[in-house]
């Protein structure tokens, strides 16, 4: 079953001086457990594919379907709702609140699905020990390295049991090391429990995570490996 459709997917921004094609005839087809890795050059267009593919941008033409659900079709709250229930998103910049805790910001989409207090408490705690942070749980993300971050960063998006996780250069503000940790855990996620991944990303030593490669060059897919 394929739970991203993209055809014909076409971006265009304008401005008052210039128009860019950020995305240009894009078809891509992903099924349910697929591990995707989007590789090209800075401008090629993977992040903004991954925010086409994450309801985050809409596209300027063509068809995206999340699940079979053409996205084009919903309103602003079903999208929203669409997000909360269905994607997990990981960014490079890790995006954690700074006034709460690693419990906290972890908690917080259960908080907006309307999770019961109890069931929140213990999916947490189960996503912090799956991370290796659970004895940091009352942490804020000042006291934390850049790597332990990142860890918070997937179990919050992790905390709706997404069907699709998409990562945006994930280890793009890691060490080597560090990095291919964090890649680690979201590889078990995808072995595991099935998490249907796209990971963004420069460097090429993380190819061979996925089950297939995407390449981008000036908004167009010029080859799937």
């Amino acid at each position: 079953m394929n739970v991203v459709e993209l055809l014909n997917v076409c971006k265009l921004y304008k401005t008052q001086y210039y128009e860019v094609l950020a995305l240009s005839e894009v078809t891509l087809e992903i099924e349910e457990g697929e591990f995707i890795v989007v590789m090209g050059p800075s401008g090629s267009g993977k992040s903004t594919l991954l925010n086409i593919i994450g309801c985050l941008d809409k596209p300027t033409s063509g068809k995206v379907l999340i699940n079979g659900v053409e996205t084009s079709k919903l309103s602003d709250k079903e999208l929203t709702e669409l997000r909360r229930d269905t994607i997990g998103f990981v960014f490079q910049t890790f995006n954690l609140i700074p006034t709460l805790t690693v419990f906290e910001n972890v908690e917080l989409p259960m908080i907006f699905k309307g999770i019961e207090k109890k069931k929140r408490q213990k999916r947490v705690m189960e996503l912090l020990r799956l991370v290796g942070l659970d004895e940091l749980a009352d942490r804020k993300p000042a006291e934390m390295s850049g790597g332990q971050q990142q860890r918070v960063a997937i179990a919050r998006a992790l905390a709706n049991e997404p069907l699709i996780l998409l990562c945006d250069e994930p280890t793009g503000n890691l060490d080597t090391k560090t990095g291919l940790q964090i890649v680690d855990i979201i590889k078990q996620q995808n072995e595991e429990r099935g998490v249907t991944v796209i990971l963004v990303t420069h460097n090429p030593s993380l190819q061979d995570f996925g089950n297939r490669v995407v390449k981008l060059r000036d908004g167009r897919i010029i080859d799937v490996l």
